[in-house]
């Protein structure tokens, strides 16, 4: 029996070695991730984002919690930074959910964002792909706390959860031009502080500029891709205290509703259109990457770049360069 088939039969170990050749970029990987693909687009894939030191771990503490309560098993991937100096991840979430670790319905991964700035792994695309296709109706995804670059989580997630602290004073402004715009709930943790009433407000004000159709159905949609139902989303401000748990049965709540939004507008499948390209693009990036490594080399690509930073070439015309040098077709002897 195969690994793949070993893990959709509930093998753990299985999982966890699937689950390193995926993301090790290895062909075994990949191999098996062909082999589940069939198996994907069940699950209700859940972002959780925001800036350090919001609560974000503590807060996914208290929903996996109440997720595996009403739905049986959860799985969660975190995203976690990796040191600048050896690439290894500082892998902090095994020790803020050690009580989580041992729960027979709840699976925890996680790995390092390789200095990705996008808040999410390159491999954590494929991670989730394979939770899915064993499986789990909730995946949870922690990303790493990188302000404004993690709007990149709405390429792989269905709904994005925002998690703010209170007292960021003028820094809320920030996210007007990224997080804001990719959130389908905002979450005020820290409640219990008394700038948290300012920070709603604020995140209130700020919600009501959004564009037009943001959230709902009205901007750059065809009348053939409009859902039947054409109803928006109104991105609900919610308040929690994950130390004490409170709040975390709304906000549970909500993202269940936000699901149904989905499933019901016809939004979810909009969404699988958008990761399937966002999946295509990925993939089609790392086979670029691979011919540029076999036919120009780490060597030749520093050369080039040595030469644009001492003016000798335009970037657009290194660029091309190497663009020519991966299609040249291979002569023959």
């Amino acid at each position: 029996m195969g690994l793949a088939e070993a893990a959709l039969q509930g093998d753990r170990r299985a999982m966890a070695r699937l689950l390193s050749w995926v993301e090790n970029g290895s062909l075994e990987g990949q191999q098996a991730l062909a082999t589940l693909f069939p198996h994907t687009g069940k699950a209700h894939i859940i972002g959780i984002t925001g800036s350090p030191g919001a609560g974000k771990s503590t807060l996914l503490n208290q929903l996996a919690r109440e997720f595996r309560d009403r739905d049986g098993q959860v799985a969660i991937v975190a995203v976690d930074p990796s040191s600048p100096f050896t690439g290894g991840a500082l892998l902090g979430d095994r020790l803020r959910m050690r009580d989580l670790v041992t729960d027979p319905h709840i699976f925890i991964r996680s790995m390092a964002s390789r200095g990705h700035p996008g808040g999410v792994a390159h491999a954590t695309r494929d991670v989730v792909t394979v939770l899915d296709a064993l499986g789990f109706p909730l995946i949870l995804v922690e990303t790493v706390g990188a302000g404004q670059a993690q709007v990149e989580v709405a390429r792989v997630v269905h709904t994005v959860v925002l998690v703010e602290a209170p007292g960021m004073g003028d820094e809320i402004q920030a996210l007007k031009a990224g997080l804001m715009e990719i959130a389908d709930i905002i979450v005020v943790n820290k409640a219990d502080r008394p700038e948290a009433k300012q920070t709603v407000k604020s995140l209130q004000s700020l919600r009501t500029s959004l564009p037009a159709g943001h959230h709902g159905f009205g901007t750059g949609i065809s009348v053939e891709e409009a859902p039947v139902v054409p109803v928006g989303w109104e991105v609900p401000i919610l308040q929690t205290i994950a130390l004490e748990n409170e709040g975390v049965f709304e906000l549970t709540n909500a993202i269940k509703q936000h699901y149904d939004y989905l499933k019901n507008s016809g939004r979810w499948d909009l969404l699988l259109r958008q990761h399937a390209e966002a999946e295509v693009e990925a993939w089609l990036q790392r086979h670029f990457q691979q011919l540029l490594n076999q036919k120009i080399g780490d060597t030749g690509y520093k050369a080039l770049v040595d030469a644009v930073v001492r003016h000798e070439i335009d970037p657009a015309k290194a660029a091309a360069q190497l663009l020519e040098a991966v299609t040249r077709p291979v002569s023959k002897a």
